[in-house]
């Protein structure tokens, strides 16, 4: 892992693959650890060059005030585009997952030339905050016990760990996963104060950007190669943001992983690494 400066910030990096293939930019949701490793690695294997990222406030990159942050959304995709051109001179695969979901719609929507092809993995096409009335909004039943839960000790790794498999099993992902996932991203946080383990776990900086202006009304202005993946599972952003998402971007494909919640389960990597590679 590394870092790399564009845009007036540093962002924490990690490569798979050969530094002349084709570069696919996995943004991360906010670390890049929310990018299996497995995925990575076999979309390495097909012929590119993965870089997954941390955004600004996360992992290793640049921090500031975690509470009021003095950046935008717009300002992220520009980081996206920065640095998809910092690691290859020619226009990349740009991939969001969850929150940075959002960040590569509008990147893709801001700096056309920068990007080739678009994967969306289980995110919606508007910022947090309330849903337009079409799309379908967090499943209440779901979210009721997901957000009564005591906080944990954020300062201690086994506490948080336990709290995010926890949280996982609820949300009908593979709680095993998410320790191991968690307990890593804990390990890379900048600090020791709970509140930068507590954005890096749960992307709390994100939900206090600016990200206007809309872009939904965008989405049909965009001229490149689009992957929607969505799992049919899904209580957060259920399916319905993915279908709208491939609904409204010209040509977009959609696929629904049926047995799949928030995270891309190992079995279904194969799959997604199949649809990112063939765009």
């Amino acid at each position: 892992m590394d870092n790399c400066d564009v845009n007036g910030v540093s962002l924490g990096v990690e490569e798979f693959g050969e530094a002349d293939a084709p570069l696919v930019l996995c943004l991360g949701a906010p670390t890049m650890l929310s990018w299996p490793d497995a995925l990575c690695v076999q979309l390495a294997a097909q012929g590119r060059h993965v870089v997954r990222c941390d955004l600004r406030d996360a992992g290793s990159s640049s921090h500031g005030d975690l509470e009021s942050p003095d950046y935008t959304l717009r300002d992220l995709a520009a980081d996206a585009a920065e640095l998809a051109r910092a690691f290859d001179g020619r226009p990349a695969h740009l991939a969001g997952i969850g929150i940075s979901g959002m960040v590569a719609q509008v990147a893709a929507l801001d700096h056309p030339e920068a990007f080739s092809a678009l994967t969306l993995i289980g995110t919606r096409p508007v910022a947090p905050g309330p849903v337009d009335d079409d799309l379908p909004d967090h499943d209440e039943v779901t979210m009721g016990p997901l957000f009564a839960r005591p906080p944990p000790d954020w300062t201690d790794v086994d506490s948080v760990a336990d709290f995010m498999a926890e949280g996982a099993k609820i949300l009908g992902d593979d709680p095993a996963e998410a320790r191991d996932v968690a307990a890593r991203i804990w390990g890379r946080t900048q600090g020791d104060d709970p509140e930068s383990h507590r954005a890096d776990q749960l992307g709390m900086v994100f939900s206090r950007l600016d990200c206007r202006p809309r872009w939904r009304e965008r989405l049909p202005q965009l001229g490149v190669p689009t992957l929607v993946v969505h799992g049919r599972l899904d209580p957060f952003f259920p399916v319905g943001n993915g279908e709208a998402l491939a609904r409204e971007i010209p040509g977009a494909r959609l696929l629904t992983l049926e047995n799949a919640s928030r995270a891309v389960p190992a079995a279904d990597v194969p799959e997604v690494v199949g649809g990112i590679a063939a765009l």
